[in-house]
């Protein structure tokens, strides 16, 4: 069983399955439309509430909550986070916290929500249930902990819902409360949770991240511009997830008109620099997408076809006469050899071509690939060698 099927088992058995019956319990009302019928001012009141909420969460809860990508005042700022909080995904410190913790670890096995570590349907929905995965840690969130009357909406986190839910009752009856308030809900929940899930499957990654976040118009259209996934894992700082002026982005659109009239200011585009891949790629990314690079060309393998070939030659001797003096000569040794299954250069530029997108440090990934391989090729060696090895090598 791999690393992944094993996190996958493990994910599945943490999840609390009673604390999903009030989630289940929503979609099960929508069908309460068979017994309520629907109007036309039902169809509004769902579309209506559709959009605004959905703004309060792409605009509030993940650009200005979770990256703080513009600012506003503080009575703008608590009526983004009731709005937001009324979608019925919890309270805004909480939503924003799990949100930097998915780009501190995304697609990583600390992700909480990574389709590639945990599967399709964990990483849509199923986190939300985990044990472990659904826990926050509040003190990412201390800039906006200082702040009362977010700490009080914490506590409260199900009173915005509720209270729309009456208010759309008597404004509607059953059928407005069904198709306007459920309904709308159950959209609301999916169109946010696809971009958890979808948008680490499908679509094109424009840009190296060193995870699997990918642009998907579909996506970007159902959500009002969180589909550009991959611009915004490239960028996270801009409030412009939409890097071109063909990729449409509804709540850019919004908060553009809103500046326009001072409700909010600062706005953050990404600089020409970032658009035409010209900024320099992050240590820590260049590390974990030569990771990637390296896994493709598995090391055992190549270190098991080394063993067989070279048991009993005089290369194999002075290999390992070099692990001896120190993995360093070792290395410097494996590298400047011959092996046709030793990948090179060459072919692990092409191999990142084909994987990745363009990017001017391309090539220090494919060295720094190149290094994991050899190293763990060593590793591997020496693990089979049948003499010690000292500990310094």
């Amino acid at each position: 069983m791999s690393f992944t099927d094993t996190a996958r088992h493990t994910n599945e058995a943490d999840i609390i399955y009673p604390a999903a019956i009030p989630f289940i319990l929503v979609h099960l009302a929508c069908f309460a439309v068979i017994w309520t019928g629907f109007q036309t001012i039902d169809l509004i009141i769902c579309g209506v509430l559709y959009s605004i909420r959905m703004f309060a969460i792409t605009g509030g809860y993940h650009r200005y909550f979770s990256h703080r990508s513009f600012k506003t005042s503080r009575v703008c700022q608590f009526l983004l986070a009731i709005v937001g909080q009324s979608s019925a995904q919890r309270d805004v410190l909480w939503w924003a916290s799990k949100h930097r913790e998915h780009h501190k670890y995304a697609d990583t096995p600390q992700d909480v929500h990574s389709p590639l570590q945990s599967g399709f349907w964990f990483a849509h929905l199923g986190w939300l249930f985990s044990a472990t995965k659904r826990e926050a840690d509040l003190h990412v969130m201390k800039d906006f902990m200082k702040y009362p009357e977010l700490v009080w909406l914490n506590r409260c986190q199900y009173l915005p819902p509720v209270l729309l839910g009456v208010v759309v009752w008597l404004v509607a009856g059953w059928s407005g409360l069904v198709v306007g308030f459920f309904i709308s809900t159950v959209l609301l929940y999916h169109g946010t949770f696809s971009i958890n899930s979808l948008a680490h499957i499908f679509g094109k990654q424009s840009y190296v991240t060193g995870d699997d976040s990918r642009n998907n118009w579909v996506l970007a259209l159902i959500t009002f511009g969180e589909g550009w996934h991959n611009n915004h894992h490239y960028f996270q700082s801009s409030t412009r997830q939409g890097f071109h002026w063909w990729q449409i982005d509804i709540t850019y659109y919004v908060l553009k008109l809103l500046a326009w009239l001072g409700i909010v200011w600062d706005l953050c585009v990404p600089p020409v620099t970032v658009v035409q891949r010209a900024r320099r790629i992050p240590h820590n990314v260049i590390e974990r997408v030569a990771q990637r690079l390296a896994a493709s060309f598995p090391a055992d393998t190549i270190s098991e076809q080394i063993l067989q070939r070279w048991a009993h030659t005089s290369r194999f001797e002075v290999l390992c006469q070099h692990a001896r003096e120190s993995r360093l000569s070792a290395h410097a040794y494996l590298t400047e050899i011959h092996f046709p299954n030793l990948p090179t250069i060459a072919s692990l530029t092409q191999q990142a071509q084909e994987m990745f997108a363009h990017s001017q440090d391309l090539n220090l990934i494919v060295i720094r690939a190149h290094e994991m391989i050899v190293d763990a090729i060593l590793t591997h060696l020496f693990h089979d060698l049948p003499s010690p090895i000292p500990q310094n090598v």
